[in-house]
């Protein structure tokens, strides 16, 4: 299969750079898969698309669907300091923790910092000092941090860090940010990037699908850096995706097998949910139990989904993973076709974009 078949022209001025004025107000494109209908006893709507509001997710969504969220919270992972010595300008982003304040980052420019090179990056209340301990390809190095007294780490990053925006997004980010590129049900810390078919949920929206019987349910998979790696090979078999750590607990296994064992529909939320939920799957032959780990699965079409029956997703890169695991649930020829009508109607792509649901 090549990558060069899940490639689409879009329109610069589509690709969002702001959030929407307010959270819950984005636009929702409804595809619905071949051969299935929305409700029993109802024609199927093989391949149709919908034009909706997120705020009206509720009336494609039916009573005993089992809505799974990521519960990743997002850090401010980007540091930008100085080399020392020489005060030149160097940024980091912080990749993942190794333990003992080790981190596997990205630096730039990376061709001028070797091994026991340094750097300080300066907050409005804290110091963070670096060191570069190795180095890997494509700008990645290990790092060990450290502050100058007795503040932790962490709270020193959280003081002088930049929330990760994606780098379509071409401005600094804004003290805004922190709210807004990160879900209303944000709990576990550890992701360089939001699950962002999360950003759309308020609390009013999560009240209105528990009254009219959804389910709700979240795990943890934290967004790393595959989430923007680009595809660099021609054929998509060829392509593999770095390894991000998930977590899904006793009870919510418990709710995610009942689920299926009564034949209700699972709804997942991102791109990121769907990864976490049917590599869990594969592990124990289809039914989840409690574990943590690493998920490298890499979904396009073809695949055998074991768990997720639909899916509320952004808009995607093209070329991207994310729009091939997109297309291995939709169809890739429905996926491209519903796209082609987003950008006729000037849907606002990626992170900060609209909505999509596949059911």
């Amino acid at each position: 299969m090549n990558v060069s078949d899940f490639d689409f022209d879009l329109p610069a001025g589509l690709i969002a750079q702001v959030p929407t004025a307010e959270r819950g107000t984005s636009k929702l494109l409804v595809l619905h898969k071949n051969g299935l209908p929305r409700q029993s006893g109802e024609d199927a709507k093989a391949g149709e698309i919908e034009h909706s509001a997120i705020d009206h997710l509720s009336q494609f969504l039916r009573e005993g669907d089992l809505l799974v969220v990521n519960d990743t919270k997002v850090f401010p992972a980007r540091l930008l300091g100085t080399r020392m010595p020489g005060g030149g300008a160097v940024e980091c982003l912080l990749l993942s923790n190794l333990g003992d304040n080790r981190w596997d980052a990205l630096v730039h420019p990376g061709q001028k910092l070797q091994p026991g090179s340094r750097m300080k990056f300066c907050g409005p209340r804290h110091v963070l000092h670096a060191e570069i301990l190795e180095r890997h390809f494509h700008g990645r190095r290990t790092i060990r941090l450290r502050t100058e007294n007795d503040v932790s780490v962490e709270h020193a990053i959280d003081d002088m860090g930049h929330i990760p925006l994606p780098p379509y997004i071409k401005r600094p980010d804004e003290a805004s940010d922190r709210d807004r590129y990160q879900t209303v049900y944000a709990r576990e810390r550890g992701s360089i990037a939001a699950p962002t078919a999360g950003l759309h949920f308020t609390q009013e929206l999560l009240d209105t699908l528990a009254k009219e019987g959804v389910e709700r349910a979240a795990i943890t998979l934290h967004v790393g850096y595959g989430t923007f790696q680009p595809v660099r090979v021609d054929l998509v078999e060829a392509h593999t995706l770095d390894p991000e750590y998930f977590s899904i607990s006793e009870p919510v296994a418990e709710i995610i097998n009942r689920a299926k064992r009564e034949g209700r529909r699972l709804v997942a939320v991102g791109t990121t949910t769907t990864r976490a939920l049917e590599a869990a799957a594969r592990a124990g032959r289809g039914v989840i139990t409690p574990q943590s780990g690493w998920a490298d699965l890499f979904i396009y079409p073809g695949f055998n989904f074991r768990l997720v029956d639909a899916l509320l997703t952004n808009f995607h890169l093209p070329r991207s993973s994310l729009l091939m695991l997109v297309c291995a649930l939709g169809g890739r020829d429905a996926v491209l076709r519903a796209y082609g009508e987003a950008i006729t109607r000037r849907y606002r792509f990626y992170s900060y974009g609209d909505a999509m649901l596949i059911v």
